[in-house]
């Protein structure tokens, strides 16, 4: 684990923008920590092994070889993509919802 996060400390620094790439880097730091791992088994029961962050890496890897008009398109089909977080609702949907939920709570 210890050379992988070496290895991706590398590869940030040297392809990446400064900014990212510190924030990659102390990333794949606290991932490798005993006391990060310990936390995780203790809440999950199981080690993190920093697949979501080496995606994030290599997806990154991978749009920066593509043109500026492709990353946008590709960003922006990801984004509409998403489900999103909230649902709307009309006032009465809304007040249904409520009493479903939570029942007269200002009722005596």
């Amino acid at each position: 684990m210890k050379n992988k996060v070496m290895v991706a400390r590398i590869l940030v620094l040297s392809f990446l923008a400064p900014n990212a790439s510190t924030l990659y880097v102390i990333n794949c730091a606290v991932l490798a920590a005993p006391v990060y791992q310990m936390k995780q088994y203790y809440r999950y029961g199981v080690f993190d092994n920093c697949s979501d962050k080496w995606n994030a890496l290599f997806d990154c890897f991978h749009l920066k070889t593509k043109r500026s008009s492709e990353v946008q398109e590709i960003l922006e089909s990801r984004e509409k993509s998403k489900p999103h977080i909230w649902s709307y609702r009309t006032p009465e949907e809304a007040s249904v919802h409520w009493k479903e939920l939570f029942g007269n709570v200002n009722d005596p």
